[in-house]
């Protein structure tokens, strides 16, 4: 049987992002195409965001959908280096 997912790379894993269909922002976790397709004769494939919200949730929507959330938060070493300028 064939595999029904694969891994993606995406840019802005392990990054807050936002989802465009819905608003909702959260850190990227994976980005899966995934065969969505019920049917053994047809396959459909869908690239899937997985994206883990405030409250520790995961929730999927399009790769697409994905955009950077607009206000990131500082790293500490964002914050020290605008100290020292």
């Amino acid at each position: 049987m064939p595999e029904q997912y694969e891994y993606v790379p995406h840019r802005l894993l392990r990054r807050r992002v936002r989802d465009i269909a819905s608003g909702v922002e959260g850190v990227l976790m994976t980005v899966i195409n995934e065969n969505v397709s019920d049917s053994a004769v047809y396959e459909r494939w869908v690239e899937l965001a997985y994206i883990r919200n405030a409250s520790g949730r995961e929730f999927t929507t399009a790769a697409s959908n994905v955009e950077p959330a607009p206000h990131q938060p500082q790293t500490v070493a964002g914050r020290r280096d605008q100290r020292s300028a």
